[in-house]
């Protein structure tokens, strides 16, 4: 029992990191990157779409994506989504492909996508936090339940706080590397 519960939680645990880990990627460094676009949603044919699953991305140089969509007739509101996304760009429009060009970054950028960073590194610092709280509510659930012991609660508890320590050192150490990245020029 208690080991279901320690391995359900590093799993979520697992799981916020990685959802952790997909924020960072869409905050933009010094390259562009088709990952950036993964959260923005298209009008298509009156269903809300993820941009992904509409057209296909290349990078010719490290500051340009090249948005393709496969469906021409979709052309118009994938532009409209890139251009209210929060990315800041005015996608060109050539007829065929979508030229996002990223301006560099200025100073006052990068210490805005620095707090959103830190933002998002507390969101799965708290995600963690949680599924511990709900780990250990339902240790001591068993223990109330006369189910295990005490002793085997406080032993469990121990790796329940190591496995959170190591997930939340995870997402500092992303964090402190993405903002590394962002401060590079």
């Amino acid at each position: 029992m208690i080991n279901d519960i320690l391995n359900e939680s590093d799993s979520k645990m697992d799981k916020s990191v990685d959802s952790t880990r997909e924020e960072f990627a869409t905050i933009r460094a010094g390259r562009a990157t088709p990952a950036m676009f993964a959260k923005i949603m298209v009008d298509y044919y009156g269903t809300p779409t993820p941009l992904q699953q509409l057209a296909g991305f290349t990078a010719p140089e490290p500051r340009i994506i090249m948005v393709q969509p496969y469906d021409m007739g979709a052309m118009a509101n994938v532009e409209k989504a890139i251009r209210d996304s929060d990315l800041g760009i005015n996608p060109a429009n050539d007829g065929k492909v979508l030229r996002c060009v990223f301006p560099e970054l200025t100073e006052e950028r990068r210490k805005e996508y620095i707090k959103l960073a830190r933002s998002k590194a507390e969101e799965g610092r708290v995600a963690v936090r949680n599924l511990r709280r709900t780990a250990k509510q339902n240790l001591e659930k068993l223990e109330k339940d006369g189910e295990v012991g005490k002793d085997d609660v406080t032993g469990a508890e121990k790796r329940l706080d190591s496995i959170t320590k190591k997930h939340t050192d995870a997402i500092d150490d992303m964090l402190k590397n993405k903002e590394a990245e962002l401060l590079e020029v």
